[in-house]
């Protein structure tokens, strides 16, 4: 019998887009998406709120746009924001239109549901003329009354026949600048009609378990369906929904990534969950190094175990190891190899300082490398800050 190496993870191959800066598919780092939830038309505060994304490393953020004030307002928050925005468009052409000359970077809109082929030509004409991608999105939710009535319900099938069905409207008209999501609230339903969207075609996929919840329930059901699919090799961009903050989902979604080896983006911390062998209190201790440590942004892994048990072994495989000794003596290993003891006192603050010390090191060294690669004619391989490219 053929195993599959355990960490194997071949991505489905499509075509390449790109959101602004942003590329989507193809060879492209899988991106974090979110979406804002303060009213459009409030400049300051949705400003305000896609800055908070940008701070926690958000690739793209999308705001809805439903009226043409807030296609107005649009204009200026793009201007005052770094990340590409994507305009949250559903029934209703000319706010597409807007929201293109505005300066949004993708239209999340089903071309079909717009009305007349004449509308459709005329947001795909704004859309070339702006340099903006698009998303077909479909949803569970709201799929069109004639496809409920084919399939009696929401399935697999159903979602898939709509998304084709809004790709062939953008095929008929040679605009091939698009990604696609067909999204469900229920797990089984979304990775179903994924997998199966995935055989059909070859447009970069946008994930998401859509309506997932509240932060915990949400992000479980998220890392569960979403983990599924990109194990498998299938999405290109990613957006947990969460009824939480907007940057919670940013955090879970770099969390996935992370967790599957597909991107990695700040400290990964590796730590025992606690016993009463524990010479110090880790539950405590990884609490304040989270908080402590979310401004590095270079990817590292640190492991905080309680005691002698597994400390040693799990140390060999980070870059900085914390293991429990005896008598409030811990150990600290750099890159494996056991370097020196650390009292209780200031243990925190120690630990904040080898990260980083390690970080600098890490992106010192990236950074020859980029030159070198520069000066012999090659060329840096995009991606953010802190990221291999």
């Amino acid at each position: 019998m053929s195993i599959r190496p355990f960490r194997d993870i071949s991505r489905h191959p499509t075509r390449q887009i790109r959101v602004g800066p942003v590329a989507v598919g193809g060879d492209a780092l899988i991106s974090v998406q979110s979406m804002t939830n303060t009213a459009t038309t409030d400049v300051k505060g949705t400003i305000a709120q896609v800055r908070e994304l940008e701070q926690a490393g958000v690739d793209i953020v999308r705001i809805s746009c439903p009226d043409e004030e807030s296609s107005r307002a649009l204009a200026e928050i793009v201007g005052a924001v770094t990340v590409p925005i994507v305009a949250d468009i559903h029934f209703h052409y000319r706010r597409a239109i807007e929201a293109a000359e505005a300066g949004a970077a993708c239209l999340r809109i089903n071309p079909g549901n717009i009305g007349s082929k004449d509308r459709v030509r005329e947001v795909i004409a704004a859309a070339r003329d702006h340099g903006c991608s698009m998303r077909i999105g479909v949803n569970a939710g709201s799929l069109e009354r004639d496809l409920l009535e084919k399939y009696a319900e929401p399935c697999p099938e159903a979602l898939v026949e709509s998304a084709l069905r809004h790709i062939h409207v953008l095929e008929d008209n040679d605009f091939l600048d698009f990604k696609v999501s067909v999204k469900a609230s229920d797990v089984f339903l979304a990775v179903a009609a994924y997998r199966a969207l995935a055989e059909v075609c070859d447009y970069p996929l946008h994930l998401g378990i859509t309506e997932a919840g509240g932060l915990r329930t949400g992000t479980v059901k998220s890392a569960i369906g979403l983990g599924m699919l990109l194990w498998e090799g299938i999405g290109d961009t990613i957006r947990v929904s969460l009824a939480a903050d907007p940057v919670e989902e940013v955090r879970a979604g770099f969390e996935i990534l992370k967790a599957l080896n597909l991107r990695h983006k700040g400290v990964t911390i590796i730590a025992c969950p606690s016993c009463a062998r524990q010479q110090f209190e880790v539950i405590e201790t990884v609490v304040k190094l989270e908080e402590r440590l979310a401004h590095v942004t270079t990817p590292m892994t640190i492991s905080i175990i309680g005691c002698v048990v597994n400390g040693p072994g799990e140390a060999r495989e980070t870059d900085i190891g914390l293991t429990g000794g005896g008598n409030g003596t811990h150990l600290i290993y750099m890159a494996g190899v056991a370097d020196h003891k650390l009292g209780d006192a200031d243990m925190i603050e120690h630990i904040v300082e080898l990260v980083e010390h390690r970080a600098a090191e890490i992106d010192a060294a990236a950074q020859v490398d980029d030159e070198k690669s520069t000066a012999g004619g090659g060329q840096a391989l995009p991606g953010k800050a802190g990221e291999p490219g």
